[in-house]
């Protein structure tokens, strides 16, 4: 049972308390949910948190205990009465954070008629092979304050937690749109994970006579571990531009806008599909170069283009380069990008956790239409360490 819900940790009933987790060292964030646009809306809005009616209290636990039997029947396989009108979609990204990794992720609220003004919105994370008594959904879950209090002194109650267990109330402000992003993020430890997302119309007002809709999603991730010392980058994004920020965003903004990196924002593309009147701008960090006692380092970074569905085994083309894989030919490349002391200012200190953000923008007036890979070679220039990436995209005629 919910008692209330506006921020992550609202879930006091079942135990949850979602600290520890820390964000990214360029953010500082404990965990990246909360409430678009300043709260409730409708009744709910107008009443003061400690002066709340009963009526929208029981209201808000019905909502809140709702989804949660969504996300208790997704994870036991069982189907619930979902909408078909109302379907969601997954993106996310994996950054380095204070404590284990950062996902970002855009959920893509979609639908055929006419989205929700409101939603409720739950994530959930449950580990892959963990401890069936941690990740087993609860039973008689409205009951258990009442088990609570019936118990006799000393008895434990038993209570199920999760890695990531987080409600919160979102403003659609569809405006005529049939689709509508949300954007958020999580910390977490590396591993393979389960992802859980609910979302739920929130009711217009507190007595309303229609069901609302609700849409359920899950999502299989795999979290890499950016501490073990090695190169490695974080997730290649392609995204529709960088932007950088006059100043640093506080915690609040911070919250609904979780790819700021420092003072650059990225906006995620909504797909890999790209005409050729745009301009592809693919954005990443670098991690854990080899820093000497002098405080130097040396990345270099290439971009080759290939070109799919040529036929056979591509031509090389002029200088050196990735080969070409089955099916595809090597079509361009851009200048190599440099990153040491002498390009990133004597202050730049890797060894302190400060990633290198790296990236290219590319017009693709010279693309023809067809699909494409990109392939990346990060190469430590003085362990001679080498990570490669790879980025499939599509240009459209």
């Amino acid at each position: 049972m919910i008692d209330k819900f506006s921020q992550a940790e609202v879930r006091r009933s079942r135990g949850v308390g979602i600290c520890g987790a820390r964000g990214p060292a360029w953010a500082v964030m404990l965990l990246a949910f909360g409430v678009l646009t300043g709260g409730f809306s409708g009744v709910n809005a107008q009443i003061p948190q400690g002066r709340q009616s009963s009526t929208a209290v029981d209201s808000q636990r019905v909502e809140g205990d709702a989804v949660l039997a969504l996300a208790d029947a997704a994870m036991i396989g069982q189907k619930s009465a979902i909408s078909p009108d109302l379907t969601l979609g997954w993106q996310n990204a994996f950054l380095k954070a204070q404590q284990g990794t950062f996902v970002p992720f855009t959920l893509a609220v979609n639908t055929t008629s006419v989205l929700p003004d409101a939603v409720l919105v739950y994530v959930r994370a449950v580990k892959r092979g963990g401890s069936p008594a941690r990740n087993s959904p609860p039973i008689d879950r409205g009951r258990r304050a009442d088990r609570a209090a019936g118990r006799r002194s000393g008895e434990a109650v038993l209570e199920t937690t999760y890695p990531v267990d987080a409600i919160f109330p979102v403003e659609l402000a569809p405006g005529g749109s049939r689709v509508v992003r949300v954007r958020r993020g999580f910390s977490i430890a590396p591993g393979d994970y389960d992802i859980y997302v609910v979302v739920r119309e929130r009711p217009r007002s507190v007595v309303t006579a229609a069901s609302p809709r609700a849409a359920v999603l899950s999502q299989r991730l795999t979290v890499p571990d950016f501490w073990n010392g090695e190169l490695t980058t974080s997730s290649v994004m392609l995204a529709d531009r960088l932007t950088v920020l006059p100043a640093p965003l506080g915690a609040d903004e911070l919250v609904e806008r979780p790819y700021v990196i420092g003072q650059n924002e990225i906006v995620p593309a909504d797909d890999d599909r790209f005409q050729r009147g745009e301009e592809l701008v693919v954005v990443f960090l670098v991690y854990n170069p080899t820093v000497t006692p002098d405080k130097r380092f040396d990345l270099q970074v290439e971009y080759h283009f290939f070109r799919s569905g040529a036929g056979g085994k591509g031509s090389d083309g002029p200088g050196t380069h990735p080969p070409a894989r089955d099916g595809e030919r090597y079509f361009n490349h851009t200048d190599p990008q440099r990153f040491n002391p002498a390009v990133m200012g004597g202050q730049f200190d890797p060894s302190g956790g400060q990633p290198v953000l790296a990236g290219q923008g590319v017009p693709l007036a010279a693309f023809e239409a067809g699909d494409y890979r990109l392939a990346i070679t990060v190469t430590d220039v003085i362990s001679g360490t080498t990570v490669t990436r790879d980025v499939a995209f599509t240009v459209g005629s």
